[in-house]
């Protein structure tokens, strides 16, 4: 299996493990992360979360390339 099928079945099982791991891993509420509250809404902006999935993301997709 060569392609397109390859690279989308590992980012199916990535982000199966990730979805798995954030069940017991309380990722998502990170300190930097802003969270506005104001009568009944309340507005979340998860930027240091952002920025480590970013980081993550990265760093997996090198080391796919770098298998290829």
């Amino acid at each position: 299996m060569t392609g397109i099928p390859k690279v989308v079945m590992i980012v199916g099982a990535v982000i199966f493990i990730i979805g798995f791991l954030m069940q017991f891993i309380s990722f998502g509420k990170l300190p930097g992360d802003v969270v506005i509250k104001k009568g009944n809404s309340t507005i979340y902006f998860p930027i240091v979360t952002s920025i480590i999935l970013s980081v993550l993301l990265t760093l997996i997709l090198f080391v796919i390339n770098r298998l290829k």
